[in-house]
């Protein structure tokens, strides 16, 4: 019997061709295709990396092929789609939205009186830092994603109700309402708590979006922290600017009720009267300080830091004209004290960092575990209730211990403890005659000038 060899069929080459999602189309192969193409388009190519990755965000191969019969067995090829590299992530916010509406309680119940939402020129006041906290309580309780639900604080759980919350709007807005209770900026002058907006007139539920601006990720300033109301629950991302996709129609906003917001005037009041010229309460604006900037101003801003508690930060003890990075570093820890964080607390002093200071208002600088040195070179001053018949604390054991090593502990007659005692006292008030000081200055309690001396 004489064997034949086997028939060979020749599968035909796969096609290839560049593809791009329709823009219109809803199916979730073009949705989700539109989203990895935005992503990839957002992703900068570093260290020289290879061209082919700029063509790998774009092409999409689609294989075909016959069957293909070998002794008898078939063997069918299906087409195949290369993947984007990493997993993709369901950035779609899920525009459609509802209207302006009062809030409601839980599942829907009505909130106070029924009536239409509050005008916009009926903002409250509110600071950078309590946005930002009222942001972070959707993400800690993971509020779903709904257009139509209510959270228990009355917001409905969209991405324009959550601004609205973050906000303390006390309305349910939308996107085509919340630049009515804003004012436009920039991109340089975005700051936290600020918010990103895309409203789209033509077709609101087509793409409208809104997040609130967390601060910038780095220095390139190429992306930045999203809080926002997404599905399937609110989160907190790192974004490129403006947005995953429509990413040039995200315009930035400033609230009205934030200190430097714009807030509308009530018919028939006066503004509040400001700081007359030359006013040393007057802020005199930023560009007075930082480096380079050699003014009064700088002087005054050391003065008044110190006296909050940023002691530590000049190691001789006084601020002068000439800016520094003690300076910056004083103005961050206050600014970090108020609990600001982000570019809110960069160091620079601002309009309202200078009104809480020359007001003598807002939290002082925390003092730094006891004994330990402080940026500055100095060690942190606790305070001068720390130094008093009754207490014992690590600090009056570093008093001791710096008194030995300057030569002024002859009064213990054993080592230096942590509860205060008379011979703290003593050798704490020869040191300071040894100064010149007298009187009500050589008390024998360490101020912050004496605990600077016995640290310097």
């Amino acid at each position: 019997m004489t064997m034949q060899p086997p028939t060979h069929v020749q599968m035909p080459m796969p096609g290839f061709e560049e593809y791009e999602p329709a823009g219109d189309c809803a199916c979730r192969g073009c949705a989700q295709r539109r989203r990895t193409l935005a992503r990839a388009r957002a992703i900068p190519l570093r260290d020289g990396g290879h061209p082919a990755a700029r063509g790998a965000r774009r092409a999409l191969v689609l294989a075909t092929a016959a069957g293909v019969v070998l002794g008898g067995t078939s063997a069918t090829a299906v087409a195949v789609t290369t993947p984007a590299p990493g997993p993709v992530a369901l950035d779609d916010p899920g525009s459609p939205q509802g209207g302006r509406t009062p809030l409601h309680g839980p599942k829907g119940g009505p909130v106070g009186k029924p009536g239409a939402p509050a005008k916009p020129g009926a903002v409250r006041r509110i600071d950078r830092a309590t946005i930002i906290n009222r942001a972070k309580l959707w993400l800690d309780a993971k509020v779903p994603y709904s257009m139509s639900e209510y959270w228990a604080d009355g917001y409905r759980q969209d991405c324009s109700g959550y601004v609205s919350m973050v906000w303390n709007l006390g309305t349910n807005e939308w996107t085509g309402s919340l630049d009515k209770f804003a004012t436009k900026i920039t991109k340089d002058e975005l700051l936290p708590g600020d918010m990103l907006l895309f409203h789209n007139p033509a077709d609101p539920n087509n793409g409208s979006h809104v997040v609130i601006f967390g601060g910038w990720v780095d220095e390139t300033r190429t992306h930045y922290v999203a809080y926002e109301q997404t599905r399937p629950n609110a989160r907190k991302l790192a974004t490129p600017y403006g947005y995953w996709s429509n990413a040039t129609k995200y315009v930035p906003y400033r609230f009205n009720g934030v200190p430097g917001g714009i807030l509308p005037e009530t018919p028939g009041t006066e503004p509040p009267a400001g700081p007359k010229p030359g006013d040393a309460k007057a802020f005199p604006g930023t560009a007075k300080f930082g480096p380079g900037a050699t003014n009064d101003y700088v002087a005054q801003l050391g003065r008044m830091l110190i006296e909050r508690g940023a002691y530590r930060f000049y190691p001789k003890g006084v601020a002068d004209r000439t800016w520094s990075d003690h300076d910056k570093l004083a103005t961050a820890a206050f600014q970090r004290a108020q609990g600001w964080t982000g570019a809110e607390a960069d160091g620079i002093p601002g309009a309202h960092t200078w009104r809480l200071l020359v007001e003598k208002q807002g939290k002082n600088i925390p003092p730094t575990v006891a004994g330990a040195p402080g940026p500055g070179g100095v060690r942190a001053y606790p305070g001068a209730s720390v130094f008093r018949p009754g207490q014992s604390n690590e600090a009056i054991r570093a008093l001791g211990l710096q008194l030995v090593k300057k030569g002024f502990g002859k009064y213990y007659t054993s080592g230096p403890g942590p509860r205060w005692s008379e011979a703290d006292r003593r050798n704490v008030e020869a040191f300071q005659r040894a100064q010149g000081w007298t009187g009500a200055s050589a008390n024998g309690y360490p101020g912050p000038e004496t605990w600077r001396r016995l640290f310097a």
